[in-house]
């Protein structure tokens, strides 16, 4: 039986700290494993995508593997033809589907019907490859897989809710700072508190959320397919701006993490995201690394299954 990647919690805590060390183990030469020798990924996107993409074809040629990207004219799920039929067809040639898209159910029925390892590499509900990749550039600059201190101050998007599904397998103090208006999902904020592994607050005060923190995070206030509420997102978040006053308020040697592309001047400034506080090119790095650890464990889960 094959393992998929939806969401964070789709690993175990022991899981996510294997991946790390896996990850991590690629990164540091070694690891040098070709689990995907003589197979081919699919690789469906139906946005935009410069890190996500490169990152994965990347890793999947250093993995032994091919891979083939697919636009939203190529497929067009449930448009062009049934999910189902999509997922059937795809297992017959390839060995790992990837997909990058906007709905959630959509992936979930993907993983249902196909026979080999899907993963998760956005929709507007989450992004977990991303979160483990902020996971592992923390745990190389604390030596902290868990119990650090992070605040994300911004739109309540897909990256805040992987934080909350995170914090449900790793016990973390998680501070989300945003606006009345611009919550996380609900579902997943009570879920993360109810598992009671990790400390969650939400603060519309964004000093709050940053005072003491070894971890700030922020990210676009209007992400993909939410472009037409720019304005309003900018006049809900400006106080949750990550620039040099509010970065004083977090603990020394704090780290500021973007998960980019960054709209320099709104919800980051450039002093902050170039300055020697910043994590966030070696954060964009470790997608590398997180995607080769996934997708090896996801193949490895996979043979154990059958």
């Amino acid at each position: 039986m094959k393992k998929d990647f939806l969401a964070v919690n789709d690993f175990s805590a022991k899981e996510i700290q294997e991946v790390l060390q896996m990850a991590l183990a690629f990164k540091m030469g070694r690891l040098k494993t070709k689990p995907l020798a003589g197979k081919t990924a699919a690789l469906i996107f139906h946005k935009p995508s410069l890190r996500t993409r490169v990152s994965f074809e990347v890793g999947i040629t250093r993995l032994g593997g091919s891979s083939i990207y697919l636009r939203q004219e190529e497929i067009d799920l449930g448009k062009r033809e049934s999910i189902a039929d999509v997922a059937r067809v795809l297992s017959r040639y390839v060995g790992l589907i990837v997909i990058r898209t906007y709905s959630q159910a959509d992936v979930e029925e993907l993983a249902r019907r196909a026979s080999c390892p899907v993963i998760n590499a956005l929709t507007d509900l989450s992004h977990p490859c991303q979160i483990l990749g902020d996971l592992l550039t923390v745990y190389e600059k604390f030596k902290k897989k868990e119990k650090f201190s992070i605040a994300y101050l911004g739109d309540g998007n897909n990256i805040t809710n992987s934080w909350l599904e995170l914090a449900t397998q790793v016990p973390i103090d998680l501070r989300i700072g945003t606006s009345d208006s611009t919550w996380p999902d609900r579902n997943l904020l009570k879920a993360a508190r109810k598992a009671g592994k990790s400390q969650v607050k939400l603060t519309s005060n964004p000093a709050e959320a940053v005072s003491g923190v070894e971890v700030v995070y922020t990210d676009v206030w209007a992400s993909m397919g939410q472009k037409h509420l720019a304005d309003e997102k900018r006049r809900l978040l400006a106080d949750f701006q990550v620039n040099a006053a509010l970065l004083r308020k977090a603990a020394p040697g704090a780290i500021v993490l973007h998960c980019l592309p960054a709209k320099r001047g709104e919800e980051i400034t450039d002093e902050v995201m170039d300055g020697p506080q910043s994590a966030v090119f070696d954060q964009a790095e470790n997608r590398l690394w997180i995607q080769m650890g996934i997708i090896s464990h996801l193949v490895q889960s996979s043979k154990k299954r059958k």
